[in-house]
């Protein structure tokens, strides 16, 4: 069988995090602005550390699997 967790959890929290889609922190004008469509280049690294450490959590700690296929 196929894991898939990893796979699945890396997609989920890249469009999740993607920087100006729904949420972008920090902002242009706040600190956190939300569907603005914006980025620059240390809400690309924020949201970069994110997606590392929440990806870390996801399939270290808590161990994410997803069994497809026979």
């Amino acid at each position: 069988m196929s894991d898939w967790g990893p796979v699945f959890v890396a997609v989920v929290l890249f469009i999740l995090l993607t920087p100006g889609l729904l949420i972008q922190i920090p902002g242009r004008n706040r600190c956190i602005e939300f569907g603005n469509f914006q980025t620059s280049g240390v809400s690309i690294l924020v949201h970069s550390i994110l997606y590392f450490a929440f990806s870390c959590i996801f399939l270290l700690a808590i161990g994410v699997h997803v069994y497809m296929g026979s």
